[in-house]
C-alpha cells in the first residue's frame, strides 16, 4: 500500500473505541484507515485451554513495563483485533446516573463529568442492540432511567446460583441478572452460536459467540470497500504541521519497515495506557510535553478500580458451568452503616484448580484447589478509585511505559468485602445449616510485581476530557483541545471511573463521537 495514501479517518487501534468507532463511520463512504498493533487471535483449541490462558499467559502481550520503583512488570494486556474486548467476560453495563455528577466517597470526590447521563443514554441503547446484550430492565436498584428494554432476555441461573439468588433476596437485596454481550439464544440452543460453556471470562471465544469489537464491529466494517485494517502496524509517533494545531502524519512500524501515512482525522484508541504513551511519545516543538499536553493531564489521573475476587467455599458443591449471570448493586451508594459508595458485587468466571494454582488463595482445612474450585462461588468486588494526579503513565528514556499506581479510596472496598461475608454466613442449606460456609478466600490479583491484573483490564482515565482546557486534554467531544483534528475515544477520556465494567460506556461514547465526526465530514 503506498505509504503517501490519504484518507478521512484513521483509527489507531480496534477495542471498545476504535472497532466500534470503525462500524459506525463505515457506511459513510468515507476512506477510512484502520491500524493494529496486533493480529487476529489465533483461532486454535488453546482459546479454551485454562493452562494456556491462566498459567502460560499464551495471549498476553510479551512487552515489559516498569512500575514507579523501576521493577519490572509483565502487564495482563492483549493487542490483537478486538483489543482487550477479545478477552473481556462481556458484562455490559451502563454506568450510574449519579456516576456521571460530583459525588463525596470515604477517599476523596469523584468528579463530575461534562455530559450528562441523559447526553449519553441513546448511545447506550444503540451500545445495547449493536452488543446484543441480554439483561432485565427493573431488578438492578440502581440502574438509570432506560428509553427501553434489553435487546434480549437475561441469561438464565443454573441452579447453585439461583439459589443464591434467592438466599440474597431474603435477606433484603435486590440481585439481579448481569447484562452480558453474548450471542446466546436459551430457547434454540442446538442453533444458538453461544454454548455458556466455562471458557468465556478471560478466554478468546473460538466459535465467535462473544459480543467483542473484532466479531461485531470490526468484521463488519471490513466488508465495506471504504474501509482497510492493517495489522501488525505499530504507532510509533504523531506528527503535527508547523502550527501544532493538526495531525499531519501518523508514523507506522510495520513488517519492519517504516510506514507514513495521513488523514483529515486521526482518532486514538490504543487503551488508555497506550494512547497515553502514544501521545506522551509524539513530542514537538509546539508540544514539548507531549501531543496536547498543555495542560499536564495527559497520562495522569489513571484509573482501574478497586478490585477483588473472592472465592467463597462451601461444604456444598458447586457445578455451574457459566457462573457470570448474578449481581448485586445494594451497595453501590452505600448503606445504613457506612454512607458512602461501596460498589459492585458480580462474579467471574468459574474458576478450575489450574486456574487457581497461577494465584492460589489458602487453602482451608481438608480442601485441595481442586476441592475448592468444586466447591466455590466465585466473586468479583469492584469499588470506584479515585482520580489522582500522581497514579500516572511515563515513559523511561528508551519510550518504554512506566506506570505508577498507589491504591486509594480502599474503606469503601473493605466494607463491601465484609458486606459480603456477612451475607454468606447467614447463607443455610438443608443439608448443613449455618455450617456449610466455610469463608472468604481471596484469589491473588497481582501479576509481576506492583501492579494488580484488574488495574490493567480496567484502565482509563489518562487523556480526560472536560471543558477546561487547563485541567483537560480533550473536549466533551474528545476532542484535543490543543489540535483540531486528534480525538480521542477509549477508557482515556473517563474523569472518573465508576464502579461498574467501563466497556458499555466506552462504546456508547464511540457512537456519540461518530455521530460528531460524521457531522464534520459532511
Amino acid at each position: 500500500m503506498p505509504s503517501e495514501t490519504h484518507y478521512d479517518v484513521i483509527i489507531i487501534g480496534t477495542g471498545a473505541g476504535g472497532g466500534t468507532l470503525a462500524h459506525k463511520l463505515a457506511p459513510s463512504g468515507k476512506r477510512i484507515l484502520i491500524l493494529e498493533r496486533g493480529g487476529y487471535v489465533p483461532r486454535e483449541k488453546e482459546n479454551w485451554d485454562s493452562r494456556a490462558v491462566n498459567v502460560d499467559a499464551r495471549y498476553h502481550t510479551k512487552e515489559v513495563w516498569h512500575d514507579k520503583e523501576g521493577k519490572p512488570l509483565h502487564p495482563h494486556t492483549n493487542y490483537y483485533v478486538g483489543g482487550n474486548t477479545k478477552f473481556y467476560g462481556a458484562a455490559l453495563f451502563r454506568l450510574r446516573e449519579q456516576d456521571f455528577g460530583e459525588l463525596r466517597h470515604h477517599g476523596g470526590i469523584s468528579p463530575a463529568w461534562p455530559i450528562t447521563y441523559r447526553d449519553l443514554e441513546p448511545y447506550y441503547a444503540q451500545a445495547e442492540r449493536l452488543y446484543e446484550v441480554h439483561g432485565q430492565r427493573g431488578e438492578d436498584p440502581t440502574e438509570p432511567a432506560a428509553g427501553g428494554e434489553y435487546p434480549f432476555p437475561a441469561v438464565s441461573h443454573e441452579p447453585r446460583i439461583q439459589a443464591l439468588s434467592e438466599h440474597f433476596t431474603a435477606l433484603g437485596m435486590r440481585p439481579f441478572h448481569v447484562p452480558l454481550g453474548i450471542r446466546l439464544d436459551e430457547k434454540s440452543p442446538q442453533t444458538s452460536r453461544c454454548i455458556k460453556c466455562n471458557t468465556c471470562d478471560g478466554f478468546a471465544c473460538l466459535v465467535h459467540a462473544k459480543a467483542d469489537a473484532q466479531v461485531m464491529c470490526v468484521d463488519p466494517a471490513l466488508t465495506y470497500p471504504n474501509v482497510t485494517l492493517l495489522t501488525g502496524a505499530y504507532v510509533s509517533r504523531l506528527e503535527t504541521s508547523a502550527s501544532g494545531r493538526e495531525i499531519t502524519g501518523v508514523q507506522v512500524r510495520r513488517n519492519g519497515a517504516s510506514e507514513r501515512y495521513a488523514a483529515d482525522v486521526v482518532v486514538v484508541s490504543c487503551g488508555a495506557i497506550n494512547s497515553a504513551a502514544l501521545l506522551l511519545r509524539s513530542t514537538s516543538d509546539r508540544h514539548p510535553n507531549g501531543l496536547g499536553n498543555c495542560s499536564g493531564v495527559v497520562g495522569r489521573h489513571y484509573m482501574g478500580h478497586v478490585n477483588s475476587v473472592l472465592m467463597a467455599v462451601s461444604k456444598c458443591p458447586n457445578p455451574t458451568i457459566f457462573q457470570k449471570t448474578l449481581g448485586v448493586n445494594d451497595f453501590y451508594f452505600g448503606s445504613k452503616d457506612f454512607h458512602y459508595p461501596m460498589g459492585h458485587i458480580s462474579f467471574v468466571g468459574k474458576l478450575d484448580a489450574v486456574a487457581l494454582s497461577a494465584g492460589a488463595p489458602p487453602l482451608t482445612p481438608g480442601f485441595t484447589l481442586d476441592l475448592m474450585a468444586k466447591h466455590s462461588l466465585d466473586f468479583w468486588l469492584t469499588s470506584e478509585d479515585l482520580p489522582s494526579p500522581d497514579n500516572r503513565v511515563t515513559l523511561d528514556r528508551e519510550g518504554n511505559i512506566e506506570l505508577s499506581y498507589t491504591p486509594n479510596n480502599g474503606e469503601g472496598h473493605k466494607r463491601l468485602i465484609a458486606t459480603l461475608e456477612h451475607a454468606m454466613q447467614q447463607q443455610s442449606c438443608p443439608e448443613h445449616g449455618r455450617s456449610c460456609h466455610q469463608g472468604l478466600f481471596s484469589r491473588s490479583l497481582f501479576v509481576g510485581q506492583r501492579i494488580p491484573l484488574a488495574g490493567v483490564a480496567h484502565q482509563n482515565g489518562t487523556v480526560r476530557f472536560g471543558r477546561d482546557p487547563r485541567t483537560s486534554a480533550l473536549d466533551p467531544l474528545c476532542k484535543s483541545h490543543e489540535l483540531d483534528n486528534l480525538y480521542v475515544v477509549d477508557g482515556s477520556f473517563f474523569p472518573s471511573s465508576g464502579a461498574v465494567n467501563p466497556a458499555l460506556t466506552i462504546v456508547a461514547n464511540a457512537l456519540r463521537v461518530g455521530d460528531h465526526l460524521l457531522e464534520r465530514m459532511n
